[in-house]
């Protein structure tokens, strides 16, 4: 491995575990206008209070918002984007040279698969991830199954996600952020599917807390290396109490109920 990728890497992960609890604030271009998520650079202030290892945004919201925060955690340089009215399709939007400027620690890419368009965006990931190995930047793939190929019956079926984050580490992906197949049993499945690092995004996994508690937990226990976070996180009224309370499960090994317990004394100071 390149010595810049390693360093990197190293500051990516977290120290202590070499685990990963990143927070997405890319969401805007990709899904519309959330009130959660405005004024952005306060929400990315809360955010960076709890503490996470890394934050993955657009380029022109780093450059505007994320000054002030540099060194207190990792940036991650979102490189793509889908849309609303293109929500399988990630467009390209940025590269790895824009990403190095900006003191990225990784750049990242959407990829969906089971579609169409498959071919195109597969083409588009193979390509950032050769500019990132170029340069020893590290590279995350969000990669998802649900293309219109794909039988609505068998969306959430294991080996579908097995595949993408297959494809991810065939490409020369570092680490996949893909979703939860449901319990660890099946997701262990998707872990051992590629020799790349696997973390998982929120998605829709129920409307406590402890849900998200829950599945990250899962997620260490299965053998994936964290989440990359995004809704659960700043559409609460409090996101830095969310990721510290994500960080007792992650990086302490802290229970689901220690984790609640946790936000709810937190909530209330």
């Amino acid at each position: 491995m390149l010595l810049g990728k390693e360093i990197r890497l190293k500051r990516l992960l977290n120290k202590e575990t070499g685990r990963l609890l990143a927070v997405a604030v890319d969401q805007a271009t990709a899904r519309g206008i959330f009130d959660e998520l405005m004024p952005i650079g306060r929400k990315i202030s809360e955010i960076v209070a709890g503490g996470p290892d890394a934050m993955t945004m657009h380029k022109g919201i780093a450059e505007m918002c994320f000054p002030q925060h540099a060194g207190k955690t990792a940036l991650i340089l979102k490189c793509s984007t889908f849309s609303p009215w293109q929500p399988n399709y990630d467009t390209w939007v940025a590269d790895v040279e824009e990403g190095i400027r900006l003191g990225a620690d990784a750049v990242s890419m959407g990829c969906i698969v089971g579609g169409d368009d498959q071919p195109e965006q597969l083409r588009n990931l193979g390509l950032i991830s050769g500019q990132a190995a170029k340069h020893g930047i590290p590279m995350i793939a969000h990669i998802y199954p649900r293309g219109n190929l794909i039988p609505s019956e068998e969306k959430d079926h294991w080996k579908h996600v097995a595949y993408a984050v297959r494809a991810g580490a065939e490409l020369g992906v570092d680490i996949v952020k893909t979703k939860y197949t449901g319990n660890p049993d099946t997701f262990r499945k998707v872990v051992e599917a590629t020799p790349c690092k696997v973390v998982v995004a929120g998605g829709e996994s129920g409307s406590r807390i402890e849900d998200y508690f829950q599945m990250a937990k899962d997620v260490i226990d299965a053998g994936g290396i964290g989440i990359t976070f995004g809704r659960f996180v700043w559409s609460n009224s409090n996101p830095t109490a969310i990721v510290k309370a994500l960080d007792h499960v992650i990086h302490r090994n802290g229970s689901v109920k220690e984790a609640v317990e946790l936000y709810n004394e937190l909530n209330q100071r």
